[in-house]
This record gives structure tokens, sequence and C-alpha cells, in this order.
């Protein structure tokens, strides 16, 4: 058993459980095309300036939805009881919150004020092969443990995941339901990654919302210009 430090999606929607009420889970799901894939020759990764520029914005979300305020990273350790192959990952990997490539870019929102209506877009860029690996790392070892256990501070969550179906965009896909469960609270997020080339989109929360933008915000990642 492994401790990490808490700054990964799914920690971010375990804090939201546990505490106040977050967007952003994992849950896995590998429907994706065969990993790797060949690089487009002189494709060099976005930087973190550039990817913000193509995440969406309330304006293209539509009416009702508020940008919410980055959260500010706790010190609580995460201990994760149960699932070995996400205990080999360690630091944010470990808990699916965040991927380890430097140039990223994250927004989060509510919709209508509720906080069972969150919804968070990340995009990550680097080479396709490295994408390729280290989401599929990622996801497979969250995939290979249906049932385990998140330790927060003093908060106990018990988690479920289950594969669910990724819509066919991009040239791969991963997708999946997290079900959360703590202090008597019962949550289901969805969470879906889809590269096309050099950028990853990765898109959480409400199932129903995640559905509702995910094309769009694929769309947006790849506009060149």
């Amino acid at each position: 058993m492994r401790h990490h430090t808490t700054t990964a999606l799914a920690l971010t929607t375990l804090a939201a459980l546990a505490l106040t009420a977050c967007s952003a889970g994992t849950s896995p799901t590998a429907t994706s095309a065969p990993r790797g894939g060949s690089d487009a020759v002189g494709a060099k990764p976005l930087s973190s300036a550039a990817l913000s520029k193509r995440l969406l914005t309330e304006r293209d979300l539509g009416k009702g939805y508020v940008p919410m305020p980055e959260r500010t990273q706790h010190n609580d350790d995460v201990t994760v009881i149960g699932c070995p192959a996400l205990d080999k990952l360690g630091g944010d990997a470990a808990t699916g919150q965040s991927l380890d490539f430097p140039n990223k870019a994250k927004a989060a929102f509510t919709f209508s004020g509720s906080s069972n209506s969150e919804v968070s877009e990340e995009l990550y860029s680097n080479t396709a092969s490295k994408l390729s690996d280290g989401v599929g790392r990622i996801f497979d070892a969250m995939a290979s443990c249906p049932k385990y256990q998140v330790v927060s501070g003093s908060t106990a969550i018990d988690m479920t995941t289950e594969t669910a179906t990724a819509p066919d965009l991009g040239d791969e896909r991963w997708s999946h339901l997290l079900t959360y469960a703590a202090s008597g609270q019962r949550t289901v997020v969805k969470q879906t990654a889809v590269r096309a080339g050099n950028i990853v989109v990765i898109f959480s929360g409400s199932p129903a919302l995640v559905d509702a933008h995910l094309d769009k915000a694929l769309n947006k990642a790849r506009a060149h210009g």
C-alpha cells in the first residue's frame, strides 16, 4: 500500500463526495484503437498556453454553466487499498487525477449551480505514442480493479468502476463510469478520454453532460489557429 499526494482527477471528485461536491471522476474502460499509432510528421506538442485557448468556455457550453475556481491543493495523503495495479503507478496517476505531461490545461464548470451537475475538461499534448501509453496505462490499471477503496485524510471512499462505451471519435478512446460511496452518499461520474493526434481530451463529470459536450470539446481542441 502506498500513499499518494492528492492532485488527481478522481480525487477532485472524491473531495466532492466527502467534502463539498466536485466534478471530475474516473472509472475504467478501454475501448480504443491499437495503442501507439504513428506521430504526424512535424506535429510538435502544443504548449500549455496554446491548449488553454482550446478549452471549452461557458459560452461554448451554453446557458446555465458557470466556471468553477481552481481548487486549492490539499496536503492530505491518499491511500489506495485493494488495487495493486494502481499502487504500482504511484503519484497522481495512481488516483487517476493528473497525467504526467507538462503541457496541459484544465477547466471546470457547474451547471445551474448544482453540485451534482459539474463537468471538467483537461487537455494534454505530447507525441501520439507517449499520450497513448500514458493514458492507456492508467485506464488499464483502473479497469483491472472493479472495486477498491481510497482513504483521503480521515475519509474512506468505496470506489466501483465499470467499463463504458466510448464514442467513435479521434484515434483512440477510453471511457468508464466510477461510483463513489462515502458518508452515506453515492455519486456516479463518467470520464472519457479521446486522443486525436498529439492531443488528448479528458472530459469528466455527470454522465449526461459528458455525453452532451464531449464532441464539442474534441472539435475545439483539434481546431487550428
